[in-house]
């Protein structure tokens, strides 16, 4: 296999992190366990692999120790922060393929869970939702990097185009009867 050709970042740091490094896990702030285990569990498919009664909840794909934390440690019954506020912007699920990315779309729609876009960004496809919590989330898949587009002199040229939900079920083997749309996603931006 091929190693990527690294892209030059806009600007380079003086002691830049290991190229080996990941995001690990995100752990989510919710309101209530068994909410939030119905949407991550039951629509997205990920594996419960430890719960701590009411209070906590780990899971995973494919037998990970724990992609997903989710507690009521500071938010029991708690309400959503309100827009305007910092916090996470959404967290991003990774799929290994575009099939596999129709397949989840699938699962989303089955669950009559609301989209709220669906974009292409040259170097990935995504849709986009919201958990129970309004935790933005992020379903997509990278194409491989040999097809990212790249400005003439080399550098990274992503964009926001609407992408195409009839095309990316049926990458996953589904031919749905009707008509499915979601507006493109593509969040305001102060100057």
């Amino acid at each position: 296999m091929a190693t990527p050709t690294r892209i030059a970042p806009i600007n380079e740091t003086a002691a830049p992190v290991n190229p080996g490094a990941r995001i690990g896990h995100v752990h989510l702030k919710v309101a209530d366990i068994d909410r939030a285990l119905a949407f991550y569990c039951d629509v997205l498919g990920f594996e419960l692999m430890q719960r701590l009664g009411a209070q906590a909840a780990f899971v995973s794909a494919g037998g990970y120790h724990h992609h997903i934390g989710l507690n009521t440690w500071e938010s029991r019954a708690g309400a959503a922060p309100a827009p305007g506020t910092t916090g996470l912007y959404h967290l991003a699920i990774l799929y290994p393929t575009r099939a596999a990315l129709g397949a989840a779309l699938r699962r989303v729609l089955e669950a009559k869970i609301p989209l709220e876009g669906a974009s292409d960004h040259g170097v990935s496809e995504a849709i986009y939702l919201r958990d129970p919590d309004d935790n933005g989330v992020e379903l997509y898949w990278d194409r491989p990097q040999a097809q990212w587009p790249l400005t003439a002199d080399g550098n990274l040229a992503m964009f926001t185009r609407r992408l195409d939900l009839m095309n990316l079920l049926a990458e996953a083997g589904d031919a749905p009867d009707a008509q499915i749309e979601a507006p493109l996603f593509e969040p305001a931006r102060n100057a």
